[in-house]
């Protein structure tokens, strides 16, 4: 087996990679990070010093980055999924809805996350709101993008739904989306009626008491 994945299952960012190895089916060995096995956390490091996960080693070359990870597979380990399209035009499309959820839906989201896990005086009220108001532009925004959508960029599944699918699920555990907003709703359904991301959410549900706000009870 060639593909090495250090990774953990409850990371968004892990789970967007796992997405797109789930679904092509592409056989991969599992590094799962845990404290209980200091070996894989000391190999990432050797690997990627900014400690920053998932990584992947394909035959000896180390990837990183999810989304840079996900186009590395679409050219060297495709699937029936192309997950990235051939066309350019349609590509820049997949790559710009890629952006906004990382930046306006992942950040904001890991912003307020972060902000609970610092002692009282050191938390950030005014960069949590600002957070929080960003996170409902982006859901305001995106349900009108949705409205005539079924997947991110169009009909197709694509990388832009890999990592669409763990960011608006932990956004709304962390700022719930809104009755306003039922085509983010909608949209989220079907990500999580997706069996690759189905898959990656059971896998993840043992490290639900992990979650700094407290996971709810659902999804």
């Amino acid at each position: 087996m060639t593909l090495k994945l250090y990774a953990h299952p409850f990371s968004s960012y892990c789970q967007k990679v796992l997405v797109a190895l789930y679904e092509n089916r592409t056989p991969f060995e599992f590094r799962a990070l845990s404290h209980e096995n200091p070996q894989v956390m000391e190999e990432l490091v050797a690997l990627w010093p900014m400690k920053r996960f998932p990584v992947l080693v394909d035959a000896g070359r180390t990837v990183v980055e999810a989304s840079i990870i996900i186009e590395h597979l679409g050219l060297y380990h495709p699937g029936p999924t192309h997950l990235l399209p051939e066309d350019a035009r349609t590509a820049l499309e997949v790559r710009c809805m890629d952006r906004f959820f990382d930046n306006y839906l992942s950040t904001p989201q890991q912003k307020i996350v972060a902000d609970s896990l610092r002692p009282e005086t050191e938390r950030d009220p005014r960069g949590v709101a600002d957070a929080r108001a960003m996170l409902d532009t982006a859901y305001g925004w995106l349900n009108g993008i949705m409205a005539d959508r079924e997947w991110a960029a169009g009909d197709d599944f694509s990388l832009a739904d890999c990592g669409a699918a763990p960011f608006l699920f932990y956004a709304d555990w962390t700022h719930r989306i809104g009755s306003a907003f039922p085509h983010v709703i909608a949209y989220r359904q079907r990500l999580l009626a997706r069996p690759s991301f189905a898959r990656a959410v059971d896998e993840a549900r043992p490290y639900r008491p992990l979650f700094p706000l407290g996971a709810p009870d659902r999804d």
